[in-house]
């Protein structure tokens, strides 16, 4: 009889995991970067590749990440309120293209609208894993210091935006 004991807790044990990790939603990963520096990056702009633009360049003012590409199906579905985001100039955009080729990039932000301040080049994805980007697209919202305040994966929606980046944009400029 003990002999099927053992399994048997094992068994309710590992379902008791099973259940608590189906309630858990993949979009809400915490990342270990929050609250700590945005990784380094120094990265050509994807409308003038001669030109760098730094994660050094940002500090001192409050921004957004978005990571996006224009092979992203998700990327097209949150692309319109990042554009009507952006024409809030509530807090600067930037876009950091990953893993796309510049002149497909180009005529996505053509077609679509662009919504950023700039998008800077991740053409072999190494930022991208600094960042850990799991897909596109992901935002992240860096404060003053240049400290990762939030991360959000997937598309960006009305209500996230509203319940969430906003509010951490304001308090982070307060």
């Amino acid at each position: 009889m003990k002999r099927y004991l053992i399994p048997l807790v094992i068994f309710i044990v590992l379902v008791g995991f099973l259940a608590v990790g189906l309630q858990l939603n993949p979009r809400e990963v915490p990342s270990p970067l929050i609250d700590k520096p945005a990784p380094p990056f120094s990265l050509p702009q994807l409308a003038d590749p001669q030109r760098q633009l730094s994660q050094k360049d940002l500090l001192g003012q409050v921004w957004v990440l978005n990571v996006w590409a224009s092979w992203c199906v998700s990327c097209r579905e949150e692309h319109p309120l990042l554009v009507d985001f952006s024409r809030s100039k509530l807090v600067p955009l930037y876009g950091l293209n990953y893993k796309d080729k510049r002149n497909e990039a180009l005529a996505w932000l053509k077609q679509f609208g662009d919504p950023y301040s700039q998008s800077i080049m991740d053409a072999d994805g190494r930022i991208g894993i600094d960042y850990g980007v799991y897909g596109v697209p992901e935002t992240y919202v860096i404060d003053k210091q240049g400290v990762i305040r939030y991360k959000r994966i997937g598309p960006v929606t009305r209500e996230i935006l509203d319940a969430k980046i906003l509010p951490l944009v304001r308090k982070l400029q307060g």
